[in-house]
């Protein structure tokens, strides 16, 4: 006879592979273009009360989307350069990867109404894993030695507001993430000014540009 501790894991248990299963169908139904909560439900094999009992709006599925993404598709890459010759080279395939990664999911940025919310609070999570990059890069004279990996994460949310358009060509966006990656080159760069402490909301930046 099951115990309460028992009935208890079970439920935690069902409750992770529902998360999965449904995270798995948003990936699968985003990537068509059009979606709905009822298509990912049911992509899913699971009522639409389950999918709103674990992501009660549209922006917790492009959130664990993100998520996974990151997760399966885009963290493996960062490690698999931690040794890379060319670190600069690197971060600018890494960035490259990520606009392709989002503009597959062609629903994705649409689906969500703050989409570029969801990105940033995702995308800052990949601080510290580029961190180890971005020294190199700088140590190598590459990238200006003025730029921090806090500030990476907020390169690339611009990047994909701009370029992680559906219809955009995989050609533009690369041709657009080598001149913004120029940016960051160390001769003649004027200093960066400060952050001031207030002023640094990225995510109200963004969501001007994106309405502009």
């Amino acid at each position: 006879m099951a115990t309460t501790k028992d009935r208890a894991h079970r439920r935690r248990v069902d409750a992770r592979a529902s998360v999965e299963r449904i995270t798995t169908a948003g990936r699968t139904v985003l990537a068509t273009g059009e979606a709905s909560l009822e298509q990912i439900a049911a992509e899913a094999g699971v009522g639409i009360a389950t999918l709103y009992r674990h992501f009660p709006n549209r922006e917790a599925i492009v959130r664990a989307v993100l998520d996974d993404i990151l997760e399966t598709d885009l963290l493996p890459r960062i490690d698999s350069a931690a040794d890379a010759p060319d670190p600069r080279r690197s971060l600018q395939d890494i960035a490259t990867h990520l606009l392709d990664l989002i503009t597959e999911e062609r629903g994705l940025v649409s689906f969500a109404s703050n989409f570029t919310d969801v990105a940033v609070e995702a995308l800052q999570r990949l601080s510290h894993s580029l961190h180890p990059l971005l020294l190199r890069a700088q140590q190598q004279g590459e990238i200006r030695s003025d730029l921090t990996a806090e500030d990476i994460p907020r390169f690339l949310v611009m990047a994909v507001a701009g370029l992680a358009l559906p219809g955009t060509a995989p050609s533009l966006r690369a041709r657009f993430i080598a001149l913004l990656f120029d940016s960051l080159n160390p001769a003649n760069a004027t200093p960066l000014p400060p952050l001031i402490a207030g002023e640094d909301d990225l995510r109200t930046a963004v969501s001007n540009v994106a309405r502009a």
